[in-house]
């Protein structure tokens, strides 16, 4: 039988050494014990490692899937302005307009001519703000605006709600503050014709109705625009205000030989803008509208 090669030595001894030995085998045994336990802490900085990589795993996992989330959510908006939305054409110069597919007010036509068409607008809710400036289509003045009221849309508001932007933005003239809009739009911009000021309204999202989280800016006001019968007509190119009273005055004219509408008393022109600034102006939907109303037969 093998002998251990410890338990040999130790017999091949002399007696003195050996007792000298036993006498310090709970040295020995407790290195060896602490030798053992030293281990231990080998195998907690190991799992320690383990813990650690799993973790960092699960971040580049969760990582990845929000990128890929975030990245549908871009291919979604990137497709709204890639593959937009279609209006019926009359002609060359509305074939080539491209309107983003995004959420408008709606809206049933009623009839279609040469020079317009009428529109039966459902009702809408609004987000509105009185512009600096004298002029609807001010850059400066537009722009301060309609920063305001993306603020509120996009979480400036008492539920922190971040809400969808819609089309067209529309620019409109009015006699008084007071006035309700007419025109179906997420922004209208209009005039107070006393104290030369416009303002400018963001449809909201229809989900909503009217449990829409009021804004926290005191300049944003959010209110109900009733149903509506409109003339419209479209155009492309940049807009002017020159160019906004040369459509008004031929739409108006064009009007005055339909039999079955008419301009409302008082009507004032409102201008739809659909596109994004980057677009290419031929390739921009903008339209102007008048309130109308049915002739009594």
């Amino acid at each position: 039988m093998a002998i251990p090669c410890r338990t040999f030595l130790l017999s091949h001894l002399p007696s003195h050494t050996t007792h000298k030995h036993r006498a310090s085998r709970a040295p020995v045994v407790s290195a060896t014990y602490t030798e053992e336990r030293g281990r231990a802490p080998v195998s907690g900085t190991r799992s320690v490692l383990e813990t650690r990589v799993s973790l960092v795993l699960a971040l580049v996992s969760q990582a990845t899937t929000t990128s890929q989330r975030r990245l549908g959510e871009l291919a979604e908006e990137t497709a709204k302005y890639a593959f937009p939305r279609t209006f019926d054409a009359r002609n060359l110069e509305e074939a080539l307009m491209s309107v983003p597919n995004l959420e408008s007010v709606k809206y049933r036509v009623l009839k279609r001519t040469a020079q317009y068409e009428i529109r039966e607008v459902e009702s809408y809710y609004v987000a509105e703000t009185t512009m600096p400036g004298r002029n609807g289509f001010d850059f400066n003045g537009a722009s301060q605006s309609f920063n305001v009221l993306a603020s509120y849309l996009f979480g400036k508001n008492t539920g922190n709600e971040q809400m969808e932007m819609t089309t067209p933005v529309y620019t409109q003239k009015v006699e008084s503050i007071g006035e309700k809009m007419d025109m179906t739009t997420p922004v209208i911009t209009r005039r107070s014709a006393d104290q030369e000021k416009w303002q400018m309204s963001f449809v909201m999202p229809s989900k909503y109705g009217s449990n829409l989280p009021l804004p926290k800016d005191q300049s944003v006001i959010i209110k109900e625009v009733p149903g509506k019968l409109v003339a419209v007509t479209a155009f492309s190119g940049f807009v002017t205000d020159e160019d906004v009273n040369r459509r008004e005055f031929k739409l108006r004219e064009a009007l005055k030989t339909d039999l079955e509408y008419q301009s409302k008393d008082g009507a004032l022109v409102e201008v739809a803008q659909y596109n994004p600034p980057f677009t290419l102006p031929f390739m921009r939907r903008n339209e102007i509208a008048l309130e109308v109303k049915r002739i009594t037969q």
